[in-house]
């Protein structure tokens, strides 16, 4: 099993409301932090890059689809499912560049 050192978004509220981003030389992994071991969403660096660079700019990721459903989740590459709370944090996150040095 992979240990992973987790970062999560600044903008997080305490505790375990938060999307976490790993990285290691297989890849970068995204999951929720209240259940860190569970579903993992694991993507290339390049992917990942791609992602925050949508985010950052508004427009979608070519790799990473993110859907927003209409009971107030958002569903990360299918794999992740998160809160819209959860969401905005790691966006906001992504956007003040907290997430740059993964995936490069």
């Amino acid at each position: 099993m992979t240990t992973y050192t987790w970062q999560k978004s600044s903008y997080c509220a305490q505790g375990e409301a938060c999307l976490n981003v790993a990285a290691d030389a297989t890849g970068v992994s995204l999951t929720e932090s209240s259940d860190p071991d569970g579903v993992i969403l694991h993507t290339t660096a390049d992917a990942f890059a791609s992602l925050t660079h949508a985010l950052k700019t508004g427009s979608p990721s070519p790799y990473i689809d993110v859907a927003h459903t209409p009971d107030g989740l958002v569903l990360v590459g299918g794999v992740v499912t998160t809160t819209h709370e959860k969401w905005d944090a790691f966006v906001l996150g992504v956007r003040a560049g907290e997430f740059d040095h993964v995936g490069r």
